[in-house]
């Protein structure tokens, strides 16, 4: 997640466009991110019987597919190089797979941990919920 995260705005740095695209690009890929990692989250909820409305659900595909479409339209219309809009789609798709590897690995590891009444104690002092 991190090395397409920071290739696409390594990227954007070097780019030669105006800061009003470069904004454009930069919300695309943090709104993608936010939208791969909700999806993943509500799917794997409904795999494992968690209660997630409808609205939610839909709210959160519908976010992911239309900040993939956000950055083919804006790199359809832009006057980059080929080469140039070819490395800020695989940036951008690296970026949105790990994002959904680092969620479903955090929650694993969340899953994997043993249950104990001091873990649960040392989780509500740190504010955080036991579960």
């Amino acid at each position: 997640m991190l090395i397409g995260f920071f290739s696409f705005l390594i990227g954007l740095y070097n780019a030669s466009m105006q800061l009003n695209e470069r904004g454009y690009y930069f919300t695309v890929l943090v709104y993608g991110l936010f939208a791969a990692v909700s999806i993943q989250k509500s799917v794997r909820d409904r795999a494992e019987g968690i209660p997630v409305t409808g609205i939610y659900y839909g709210l959160c595909w519908l976010s992911t597919l239309l900040a993939i479409l956000l950055l083919c339209v804006g790199l359809f219309n832009a006057t980059l190089a080929l080469s140039e809009k070819g490395f800020y789609g695989m940036s951008f798709a690296l970026a949105l797979f790990g994002a959904i590897a680092v969620q479903k690995n955090t929650r694993d590891m969340q899953a994997a941990r043993p249950y104990t009444v001091e873990s649960e104690f040392v989780q509500l002092r740190e504010g955080g919920d036991a579960n």
